[in-house]
């Protein structure tokens, strides 16, 4: 109870003193900083796969692959496996949004979350995104996890403007 109250006190300081960049330990983030907005396509079901695309999460502080390639409308089964001894996160947004995320993960490091665009793995772990591209673009994907972002631990998602079938 202590830790919360704890958490919870800072996570108020920090909402008051910038309130458009805070994210709660339930998931929910504050407008502006919604990984799954529109601009990024929204979570698939197992019924839509199309394909399933490994990505590999590793203490060199890259993805193994770091650039996918998907068609419109087309969504993708991400098997991640975080083959580290360190902690690693495999998280779907826009540039803007995961830069923002990572900073406030520098503030509050032991923040944990669960959203469909994201998973967070201890090592060894292997977890699953079901995602759909619903427009044409780059997808940005980044561990959030202090640190790693700038160590560049990021890739992307090119979605081609041709839908899938």
């Amino acid at each position: 109870m202590k830790n919360s109250s704890i958490t919870a006190a800072a996570i108020v300081l920090f909402a008051s003193m910038n309130p458009s960049s805070i994210a709660l330990a339930t998931g929910q983030h504050a407008p502006g900083h919604d990984h799954s907005q529109a601009t990024i396509g929204r979570p698939g079901t197992e019924k839509q796969i199309s394909r399933t695309v490994n990505v590999d999460m590793t203490d060199a502080m890259r993805f193994v692959a770091s650039e996918v390639e998907v068609r419109k409308g087309e969504t993708i089964r991400f098997i991640v496996h975080n083959s580290g001894k360190l902690r690693h996160e495999f998280v779907l947004g826009t540039e803007k949004a995961l830069k923002e995320h990572a900073e406030l993960m520098k503030k509050f490091p032991s923040m944990e979350h669960v959203e469909s665009n994201m998973v967070t793995l201890a090592p060894g772990q292997t977890g699953t995104v079901i995602w759909q591209f619903t427009k044409a673009g780059k997808v940005f994907f980044a561990c959030l996890q202090p640190g790693h972002y700038e160590a560049g631990m990021k890739g992307f998602v090119s979605v081609d403007g041709s839908k899938a079938n």
